[in-house]
């Protein structure tokens, strides 16, 4: 027995050690390496370079903002720009702050690119400064299809940090950096013919007065591309009446808003916006859905004071080919006649208007796709989510 059991430790034993020598044989397991640790770039001052160039101060000048390096600083639409931010805290500031960099429109001030991220990766939060050294931020950001600047700045919970220089100030605590892009593209331009005879409003679009003016085809809203849908447009005028048409691909005509006024413009509408003393401020909005649903509205200033009660007195027929409200099937389009009063439209220079006069105005078209993805188009490209950029209305010429 004594025997037996030093044979089975003894066996027991070498089965262990050659166990042992089979898990470490061959190459070792890799470890999988880990990211090095984001690590906060500390200057003593900032590269004589910079593109764009500052010294405004947040917070009663504890936090100073010396400029940013753009490059290219000539960028195409949807190429990277690389960012390089400069700051200098002045004195010790309260920690909690976040870094906020908004790329906008610089008319509007509508946000293109909301670019919000940790400063330095997160390894130099606002508070851990060094005083009296400078700090870098690095990151990139897309082109927009237009000129834009960009603002930043520092938030926490509903505040932001706030900007002591008025002339640095963007709105809401929101400070002036560099300017992305070259000048504004150019305003379009249409100008309408008067009409030997006015058109029959009923949605057909077989009178001669179309036949006579020139078709205009709607872009993306946001960034002027070729939308997915066609949509042409002609305007004409009399004495007493500005005349539009538009001509709606649409493979699936629907609606379901039937009341005057009902906010139409969250479905599928075609749409004029006229400034007529191109005061950019007061201006009418005239919509017509495929259901023939008119929604008016009078602006004493820009998406201020809208008011409801304002009647255009317009005149539209609709002229739908195909089946409304039937997705199961495949429709054409739908055709639309509007007749504008001009004697009802907001501070109009001259009745009629005379042989040159320019208003200004936009055309646009709102489109569901697959009744999901919306796809805004209009006569002169945006370039901001928002019908209402005034300064980027086109102008209307009467021959």
């Amino acid at each position: 027995m004594r025997l037996a059991f030093r044979l089975l430790t003894l066996l027991t034993l070498t089965l262990l050690a050659t166990a042992c020598r089979d898990e470490q044989a061959g190459p070792k397991p890799r470890t999988k390496a880990l990211p090095p640790p984001a690590q906060a770039r500390v200057l003593d001052a900032a590269p004589g370079d910079l593109t764009y160039r500052s010294g405004a101060t947040f917070a009663g000048g504890a936090v100073r903002y010396l400029g940013t390096r753009v490059s290219p600083q000539v960028a195409a639409p949807g190429q990277a720009v690389k960012l390089e931010h400069y700051f200098e805290a002045v004195r010790a500031v309260p920690r909690g702050w976040k870094f906020f960099v908004h790329v906008v429109d610089p008319a509007s001030g509508q946000m293109m690119v909301n670019a919000d991220h940790d400063f330095a990766g997160g390894a130099a939060p606002l508070g851990t400064w060094p005083v009296g050294k400078v700090v870098e931020d690095v990151h990139t950001v897309s082109m927009p299809p237009a000129p834009s600047r960009v603002v930043l700045g520092f938030w926490q919970g509903d505040e932001r940090l706030a900007v002591d220089d008025p002339n640095a100030h963007a709105g809401d605590n929101r400070m002036l950096g560099p300017q992305l892009g070259g000048g504004p593209p150019p305003l379009p331009e249409y100008t309408v013919r008067r009409a030997a005879k006015a058109p029959v409003i009923d949605g057909e679009l077989d009178d001669a007065v179309w036949k006579d003016a020139a078709p205009v085809f709607l872009r993306g809203s946001f960034d002027g591309r070729q939308p997915s849908l066609r949509t042409e447009a002609r305007l004409a005028y009399d004495d007493q009446h500005l005349y539009v048409a538009f001509d709606v691909e649409d493979p699936d005509v629907w609606g379901t808003l039937r009341e005057r006024d009902a906010p139409i413009y969250e479905q599928e509408v075609v749409e004029i916006f006229l400034d007529a003393n191109a005061d950019g401020r007061t201006y009418n909005e005239m919509q017509v859905s495929p259901h023939n649903v008119n929604f008016d509205a009078y602006f004493p200033a820009r998406r201020q004071g809208m008011d409801l009660s304002w009647d255009s007195g317009m005149k539209t027929a609709v002229k739908v080919r195909g089946t409304l409200d039937n997705p199961e099937d495949r429709d054409e389009g739908w055709r639309v006649e509007m007749r504008i009063p001009f004697a009802r439209l907001a501070e109009v220079p001259n009745l009629p208007p005379k042989k040159g006069e320019r208003w200004r105005f936009n055309l646009y078209r709102l489109e569901h796709v697959e009744r999901r993805q919306v796809e805004g188009q209009s006569f002169s490209p945006l370039f901001v989510g928002d019908f209402h950029a005034l300064p980027r209305f086109g102008w209307l010429v009467f021959e």
